[in-house]
C-alpha cells in the first residue's frame, strides 16, 4: 500500500468511525494551536481525542503539551500512526463501544410527554 498523508489518513478514520455509529469531528480551536486533529464521540457517551500522522510524521513540541493537557482533564488522546494505526483505533473504538449503548444512550432517556 502507498503511504498516505495526513488528510488521507483523517479520511479513513472519519469513515471508519461513522461506520460503527459515531461522528469524529474536525477539531478546531481559533487561537489554540496544536490541539488533535479530531475529536471522536462514540455511542454510549465516550469521547476520544484523535491526533493522525504519517508514518513519518512527528508532534510538534506544542502538540505534545496540549495532549498532556487534554490527559489532565481525564479525557484519552491517541496517536494514529499510519495505516495501522487507524485501523488499532478503529479496532480500539469498537472494544469501547458496549453492546447496549443504543439503548442506554442518554438522549434516549429524555423523552416529551405521551398524549393521553
Amino acid at each position: 500500500m502507498m503511504v498516505q498523508t495526513e488528510s488521507q489518513l483523517e479520511r479513513r478514520l472519519v469513515r471508519g468511525i461513522k461506520a460503527i455509529g459515531g461522528v469524529a469531528y474536525k477539531f478546531i480551536s481559533p487561537g489554540n494551536a496544536g490541539l488533535p486533529d479530531r475529536i471522536v464521540l462514540l455511542p454510549g457517551g465516550r469521547v476520544l481525542f484523535a491526533e493522525l500522522k504519517t508514518d513519518t510524521g512527528k508532534l510538534t513540541p506544542l502538540q505534545k503539551l496540549r495532549i498532556v493537557e487534554i490527559q489532565r482533564q481525564g479525557l484519552e488522546v491517541h496517536l494514529v500512526r499510519g495505516v495501522p494505526g487507524v485501523a488499532a483505533f478503529l479496532n480500539l473504538c469498537r472494544e469501547k463501544i458496549q453492546p447496549d449503548t443504543a439503548e442506554d444512550c442518554p438522549a434516549r432517556l429524555v423523552r416529551p410527554p405521551t398524549r393521553r
